[in-house]
């Protein structure tokens, strides 16, 4: 079994503005470039399911155009983790102290004073990761914290108390990452 997680374009938002469950469009270009390198090399008989928010819903529909044969459908427990308050705010503008209570309450903070916390999350998308078919491949179109959190999950990491636990590197905009579910192991791609 294998699971892609592909990360939905470049989005249309400023650079630094913290924008989990915002629904924002992605940069149409990036998405069409994304969608044709996505459709030469994804094998038939995919079960693809994509976040509802719009800028994971434009790749799949770019790349269902182009490969009629991967139809998609949503599942709302792909969408980015829910920053609450702090949706819509510069990082920089976010006070430290708020920061701070996170990192030091990492797994159970609900971030942004009413957004989810960390553990929620992992639930969330641990759900979704069972659901997953026993045996081919799937295709996840999501986000950043998305396939960080389905990285931990294919390790077997279902639950991390402190913030260093957290992976923090995850596709650029456009990219994937192949997961193979027998062994955990990530391959990471890089989209030219």
């Amino acid at each position: 079994m294998k699971l892609w997680l592909v990360r939905h374009a470049q989005p249309l938002v400023a650079a630094g503005i913290c924008y989990g469950r915002l629904d924002m469009a992605a940069d149409a270009d990036a998405t069409a470039e994304c969608a044709a390198r996505l459709a030469k090399q994804l094998p038939g008989g995919l079960h693809v399911i994509s976040s509802p928010l719009q800028r994971c819903e434009q790749l799949a529909l770019a790349l269902h155009a182009l490969r009629p044969d991967l139809a998609y459908k949503t599942d709302a427990r792909l969408q980015e983790m829910d920053f609450g308050q702090w949706e819509g705010r510069a990082w920089r503008d976010i006070d430290r102290s708020e920061l701070e209570a996170w990192t030091g309450d990492f797994a159970q903070y609900a971030v942004g004073g009413d957004g989810e916390s960390v553990t929620a999350f992992m639930a969330r998308v641990g759900a979704a990761f069972d659901a997953l078919p026993d045996q081919g491949t799937a295709l996840w179109i999501t986000h950043a914290g998305v396939i960080r959190a389905a990285e931990l999950l294919g390790n077997g990491v279902r639950h991390i108390e402190r913030a260093d636990q957290w992976p923090l590197q995850a596709p650029n905009y456009g990219q994937w990452r192949t997961l193979d579910l027998h062994t955990g192991q990530a391959h990471h791609h890089t989209a030219l």
